[in-house]
């Protein structure tokens, strides 16, 4: 089919359209986690009180809540999208495709949930 101006031939784009914006949100939520664990790991590292209500004191944080609560949702998108590729590239048939990425949705809003009930109980 050629397009109206005769240069090449008229291209019917589909598709999801992931491409860079997935490949952005995976490097920035991987950023994300390095610095959480390198903060974490320098928190440990330089603590006095390594009992229940040192790590308590350190969670009971508002700031810390919230870093951990943007970490922790940052995992889960990170997590989404790499068992969505792996689900559309390595399963053919989609209704097994349909019910693994369903199953997926809910595991990880359970995870949310459950993040949220534990960093907020502190």
């Amino acid at each position: 089919m050629a397009s109206k101006n005769n240069i090449g031939q008229r291209r019917l784009v589909v598709g999801a359209h992931y491409g860079v914006r997935d490949w952005l949100a995976q490097r920035i939520t991987a950023i994300l986690m390095v610095v959480y664990t390198v903060i974490l790991l320098g928190t440990f590292l330089t603590a006095q009180n390594f009992t229940y209500e040192g790590w308590a004191s350190l969670f009971s944080r508002q700031w810390f809540k919230l870093f951990s609560a943007v970490t922790f949702f940052g995992l889960f998108y990170h997590a989404w999208v790499g068992l969505r590729d792996i689900w559309m590239d390595y399963v053919k048939n989609a209704g097994i495709k349909l019910f693994l990425q369903c199953a997926t949705v809910l595991a990880l809003l359970a995870y949310v949930v459950w993040t949220v009930q534990i960093l907020w109980s502190v």
